[in-house]
């Protein structure tokens, strides 16, 4: 995916969801596009409506942060939507790409999960591959095990509909996240196929991706239905391990409740396997 494109998709994203009510200007009862039109834009941003014509259309590759400034405010960004604009309009050159390695765990990050025996743990790699997992995370669900895509799965496994009670809010946290950690660099192959996939098969995906939402949620609140220890209410945690750049995704339960003992009634039955 060209730079400039993905710069000008971004724009045409946001500016479609956001309603002129909400920045003060008429509805209009001719008004023929989804959210604000072009000139609409440039006018809340104070630039000409033939500059913002060619940022959209990636004629113009070198926006001041002044203009993106004015332009995240004229969309209503928030501070991670406004960092994410500045990233595609000023990207990092593209290194030279080479074949993309097999990813690793350590072997100490490996022995360390595998000692929490309280603690659902997995690791994954960039594309959300699952790359290792300590045997509690397993029960919890086959698809954390090693070598499942958890974003693939996430859309594509109906399992997972009734896995998670809060399937709707969990994907639309996947995506966004999704989008943060890649940044402008969504040109990996690996990574092309997988959303080419997704956004084929998967409505709930394709309308979450066009959206351009970004959104760094590392941690929260997740409620699950196990099928053998019943609901769950979970707290996760994702850890960026600095050396790979790999994510250390961690579940637990608050203590006392009901969700730690049946976190540990399936502990039990991993333990007795």
């Amino acid at each position: 995916m060209a730079l400039t494109s993905a710069l000008g998709d971004y724009l045409r994203a946001r500016r479609e969801l956001v309603r002129p009510g909400e920045v003060g200007l008429p509805h209009g009862e001719r008004r023929r596009v989804p959210g604000l039109r072009r000139e609409e834009v440039a006018l809340l941003a104070g630039i000409s409506a033939e500059y913002y014509l060619r940022l959209e259309q990636g004629r113009d590759q070198h926006p001041s942060d002044q203009v993106l400034d004015s332009i995240a405010t004229a969309l209503r960004l928030d501070g991670e939507a406004a960092a994410y604009l500045h990233t595609l309009a000023h990207p990092v050159p593209p290194k030279r790409r080479r074949p993309p390695k097999a990813e690793k765990v350590s072997a100490s990050v490996r022995n360390l999960i595998d000692n929490w025996t309280t603690t659902p743990a997995y690791v994954q790699g960039r594309t959300m591959t699952v790359l290792a997992a300590n045997p509690l995370a397993i029960a919890l669900s086959p698809y954390f095990a090693p070598g499942v895509n958890t974003l693939r799965a996430a859309f594509l496994e109906p399992e997972m509909r009734s896995f998670y009670r809060d399937w709707d809010a969990m994907t639309a946290k996947v995506v966004p996240y999704l989008r943060s950690v890649l940044g402008s660099e969504v040109d990996d192959p690996r990574l092309v196929t997988l959303i080419g996939e997704l956004s084929l098969h998967s409505d709930r995906f394709r309308t979450l991706w066009a959206r351009h939402d970004v959104r760094q949620k590392s941690s929260g609140l997740t409620e699950l239905l196990h099928p053998q220890v019943g609901p769950l209410d979970l707290r996760y945690e994702k850890l960026v391990l600095p050396e790979s750049g790999q994510v250390l995704v961690t579940y637990h339960a608050d203590p006392g409740s009901e969700s730690e003992q049946r976190l540990r009634l399936l502990g039990t039955l991993v333990d007795a396997r």
